[in-house]
């Protein structure tokens, strides 16, 4: 079966959800009619139907096996939230609240604007949200009931080399060119004069709050943090790991709805006001402002990377050494600015993976060469500049063993995470109620006989 049940329970975060955003017109061509009983829960003709149509919308190609496909996605699903429901796991108010804003982020980016998206609903934000929200929180209700039966599976040494030998030729996947980087960053300098700017203004708008303005519209208004200046500010529950040392300390010391004095970290200055407190974990709003380098400092930190190629090229230092003493990356630093892939947790880069602005400069360079500075963006929208250097390029090949140990190992404990699933899904579809319309009856279901009751 591979990969198929884990990408059916996955498939829900591509789609936007089921029902109630067509036309009248695509509504009125869906005779709607009960396909399958799972317990207590029914699935409708029209929750194939639209999906199918936002498939499609997506770009994904529909087979004449689609519908059974989809049936069976949701079959799965709430065999999982019957489970969840008897096992008592719940999600959040705030849980849900972020992964619906997420996913309406997404399709007002795709569809343009919100007004765009209201126009596609004929609905306000407000009502769409209504509409989706017993949804998205049945979806991470079944979510977190997966991660309950595979969250904890591993694979051993010996299993990944079980898995790989036991792997037919023609499955054995290639491996296309793989380049490690490292990289030196540098931020340019604010002067005292606009630290002080940044801080009066934070100020000025921690007051107004104080004298009963509302600390969500002015973190939508004002704050510099993209991410979560569209929720107000909000960052949802996080405990002191996933934060910032100087983040943590104010947010886990606040108390009821009060905001903190403004303080620094290396993204910029803060105020924060707690939402709630769970456990270790703290759901706090902030808003973030960040100084404005000047054009002489962004050119003083251009020219410093600049000479500081140089210098490397003529061999009076190494670039990693270099990086160790000189970037302004953290997460880096310590491994002499060798690049972290976030889809892999390794050091090994596809090209395709690479932002466009390190494409175009590795795309072309040799094993040793230096490009660079380039200017760049982080994720909190502040500009830096840095020097690539190409550590090192595989030729595409054969995945295996020696070279390619971690992408086998994630195939190994993909493969255990569907049998354990498998094992679960059949177990529990031998105890639960489950009815199956005749149209469906003959359809190409994955290893399980849906219809044999």
């Amino acid at each position: 079966m591979n990969k198929k049940i884990l990408s059916i329970l996955t498939l829900a975060s591509v789609i936007m959800l089921s029902a109630q955003h067509f036309t009248a017109t695509a509504q009125e061509r869906i005779v709607d009619r009960i396909v399958a009983v799972v317990g207590n829960s029914i699935i409708l003709q029209s929750d194939i139907e639209n999906e199918l149509i936002q498939l499609q919308a997506q770009g994904y190609s529909v087979t004449a096996n689609s519908r059974c496909e989809m049936l069976e996605n949701h079959l799965v699903q709430k065999l999982l939230l019957n489970q969840a429901i008897i096992d008592s796991i719940e999600v959040s108010d705030s849980e849900v609240e972020m992964e619906l804003n997420r996913r309406l982020q997404f399709f007002i980016q795709q569809i343009g604007s919100e007004e765009a998206l209201e126009n596609y609903y004929n609905k306000s934000i407000l009502e769409i949200k209504e509409d989706f929200r017993d949804i998205i929180r049945d979806q991470l209700i079944t979510r977190e009931m997966q991660m309950e039966i595979i969250g904890n599976v591993s694979v051993s040494p010996a299993e990944v080399r079980r898995f790989y030998n036991s792997l037919p030729e023609d499955q054995i996947p290639m491996i296309p060119s793989e380049v490690q980087i490292r990289q030196i960053v540098k931020y340019p300098e604010f002067s005292e004069a606009e630290n002080f700017r940044v801080r009066q203004r934070l100020n000025e708008i921690r007051q107004r709050i104080i004298d009963g303005e509302s600390f969500t519209t002015m973190a939508v208004l004002y704050s510099q943090d993209p991410g979560s200046a569209r929720r107000g500010g909000e960052l949802g529950y996080m405990t002191r790991a996933r934060l910032t040392p100087e983040f943590a300390n104010v947010a886990l010391s606040l108390r009821d709805n009060r905001v903190s004095p403004v303080f620094e970290t290396e993204y910029g200055f803060h105020i924060v006001q707690l939402i709630d407190r769970r456990g270790d974990e703290v759901n706090v709003r902030h808003i973030l402002m960040r100084p404005e380098a000047t054009d002489q400092a962004r050119q003083q930190a251009r020219s410093f990377l600049d000479s500081l190629g140089t210098v490397i090229r003529t061999d009076t230092i190494t670039f990693r050494v270099a990086a160790m003493m000189h970037t302004d990356d953290k997460d880096t630093q310590m491994s002499g600015g060798l690049a972290i892939n976030e889809e892999t947790g390794g050091s090994r880069f596809q090209l395709d993976q690479l932002n466009p602005v390190q494409y175009d400069a590795i795309r072309d360079m040799k094993i040793g060469e230096i490009a660079g500075p380039i200017d760049s963006r982080d994720r909190q929208g502040r500009t830096f500049y840095k020097l690539l250097y190409l550590e090192s390029q595989t030729a595409p090949h054969q995945a295996n063993l020696r070279e390619d140990y971690a992408y086998i190992r994630d195939m190994a404990e993909d493969d255990k995470m569907n049998r354990v699933l498998e094992e679960w899904i059949d177990e529990r579809r031998a105890k639960t109620y489950i009815r199956i319309d005749e149209s469906y009856r003959n359809c190409e279901f994955s290893s399980r006989d849906w219809v044999s009751r």
